[in-house]
């Protein structure tokens, strides 16, 4: 009797127990939910002290149009370039150049350039015909040849 008596207890003693932490558990969720609220979103502020505002638009709004149309080479002139190689692919030769600065542009017949264009591309020469000079039409347009390998020839 003493023993049943003990485990009575002790059943009622733990169910009373685990419904206790069920309870808390319960009430902390609610809790745990506000918590886990995103913070208030803080806009951040910028004090110029004299210096030039980095987040303000250096344009004001107005759209940049490209100097370039699609094709030409810039302000690349003829006489400035100097051939590289020349490549054939599919059929096509596209030819390499380099700027004054040293970058290579790559060029195929037809390409725009400040005074002319490309008039033709073969294995070891590229034709250009010149139109323009010093930025005025030319009357009789020139054709000028760069050779791959001046030396060969």
């Amino acid at each position: 009797m003493k023993k049943s008596l003990t485990l009575i207890i002790l059943f009622c003693f733990i169910f009373l127990c685990t419904s206790l932490l069920f309870s808390q558990e319960e009430q902390k969720e609610p809790e745990e939910k506000a918590v886990q609220r995103p913070p208030e979103r803080q806009l951040p502020s910028y004090v110029p002290n004299d210096r030039r505002d980095p987040f303000r638009d250096l344009l004001g709004g107005k759209e940049v149009k490209e100097t370039t149309p699609a094709g030409e080479m810039g302000q690349l002139s003829i006489d400035d370039v100097v051939l590289v190689g020349i490549t054939k692919a599919r059929g096509k030769f596209t030819a390499i150049i380099n700027d004054p600065q040293g970058f290579p542009h790559f060029i195929q017949v037809g390409h725009q350039l400040t005074d002319g264009f490309v008039l033709k591309i073969d294995e070891a020469t590229v034709v250009f015909r010149k139109t323009r000079g010093r930025g005025v039409p030319l009357r009789k347009p020139r054709d000028i040849v760069k050779v791959l390998f001046p030396e060969e020839r």
